[in-house]
């Protein structure tokens, strides 16, 4: 066995990383175990906006009847794949029983302190690590071709703002002023969040791997973690490299986890989401900010030396393959609001599983019945942008040492 660690942390990606930086930020020592290469998971291919205006959760009033309606439409935002699967079926049962004004607001409450949290820290990371990963805090753009979408989502700002997240809205000639790479006549009005910001997330990924080694942390990849035990209060991990020990352990495998989580009889209700993107050379009227379109669900980033159009969520399960229709959906869902929708190069179509909990809520804390083990996992489609702060909110718990927001609601124990 390999001397024994301070903390491991299972799982390379940015939840991961995020993790051992922070750890090694308080003083501790860290062991990353990767099973492929750091950041080779759901935060290589995404869209990279960092976004405290998506606190409102996926379950919300309304959504089981669009999400019927959309289960029958195989390039929908959200689609179900017809299939046999009891584990999913409970899981979208407990999902729709989520989508009430009561739940939509406390998980709204929980996302939005994390989020601002992560958003404020990850500008102090940015400086203090010196992060080169095209970090710009321009604000992200909500564009709308139906005004009375607009309107309804417009109806929502105050609330948004009591919570901190500040708003935006231009009517259509004024963001045809601001935003040139529209076509014209076909947008109603835009919703602006200053507050939320982008990174180009494998870039991002990248920087906290070097911050991690630099700081005398350790990367194992290619170590793929088999089974986790505890032993006279240490936690052992049983890997494809011979077995790792440390005092503490953190279990970052997004979607990943409930499979890991198993070997120590937990059952985390995480349902893998399946998100889809394509990335191409930057156009020669690219947009100057990231935006969303929001009746297509499509999320545009522009870079600059490339550009990417990402978002949808389909449940398949692990389902392995690139599903073109999908992938279609994201190019002609651009088609409608961008006068240049793609590059003229295609460089990588991909997909990732996001870990999706039934209340749209992480699952950050101590594991039950588990002295020592930790969870950092169900970030759903916004791991990066809660990266910093569930690093942090995990450094603090494992040293003791008061944390910056309540961790109350991200526990375990809300799911028993």
């Amino acid at each position: 066995m390999s001397e024994r660690d301070d903390v491991l942390i299972v799982g390379g990606g940015v939840i991961g990383l995020s993790c051992a930086v922070a750890l090694l930020d308080a003083g501790r020592g860290v062991r990353v175990l990767e099973a492929g290469k750091t950041g080779c998971g759901s935060s290589h291919g995404n869209c990279g906006t960092i976004t405290p205006s998506h606190a409102p959760p996926l379950a919300a009033p309304g959504m089981i009847a669009q999400g019927l309606r959309w289960m029958l439409t195989p390039d929908a935002p959200l689609y179900v794949k017809p299939s046999i699967d009891p584990a999913l079926w409970l899981w979208l049962l407990r999902f729709a029983g989520r989508c009430n004004a009561r739940d939509w607001a406390e998980a709204t409450r929980a996302k939005s302190a994390l989020l601002n949290d992560s958003r404020s820290r990850l500008a102090i990371w940015v400086r203090d690590h010196a992060l080169n990963c095209a970090f710009e805090e321009g604000g992200v753009d909500y564009v709308y071709r139906d005004a009375w979408r607009l309107d309804k989502d417009a109806s929502q700002c105050t609330a948004l703002r009591e919570i901190g997240i500040d708003t935006e809205i231009f009517d259509a000639a004024a963001y045809a002023r601001e935003e040139p790479a529209m076509r014209e006549g076909v947008v109603a009005g835009t919703i602006r969040f200053p507050g939320d910001a982008s990174v180009r997330p494998n870039d991002y990924v990248a920087e906290l791997a070097r911050v991690v080694r630099e700081r005398g942390g350790i990367i194992e990849e290619d170590c793929r973690v088999e089974a986790i035990s505890s032993r006279a209060g240490d936690v052992i991990a049983s890997t494809s490299h011979g077995p790792r020990c440390g005092r503490e352990a953190v279990l970052a495998l997004g979607a990943w986890s409930p499979t890991l989580a198993k070997s120590l009889r937990l059952k985390l209700p995480i349902q893998p989401g399946k998100g889809y993107s394509i990335t191409y050379s930057r156009p020669l009227q690219a947009p100057r900010r990231p935006i969303v379109l929001k009746e297509v669900s499509v999320c545009v980033t522009t870079w600059e030396d490339g550009y990417r159009l990402g978002s949808t969520m389909e449940f398949s399960g692990y389902d392995s393959t690139l599903n073109r229709r999908r992938l279609d959906a994201l190019e002609r869902g651009a088609r409608a609001y961008l006068r240049e929708p793609v590059g003229a190069q295609r460089r990588e179509e991909w997909f990732g599983w996001r870990p999706m909990t039934y209340d749209d809520v992480p699952i950050i804390g101590r594991a039950p019945g588990h002295a020592h083990l930790w969870l950092a996992t169900g970030h759903g489609m916004l791991g990066v942008s809660m990266s910093t702060g569930t690093g942090q909110l995990i450094a603090d718990l494992i040293s003791g040492r008061a944390p910056a927001i309540d961790p109350a609601c991200y526990r375990a124990e809300r799911f028993q």
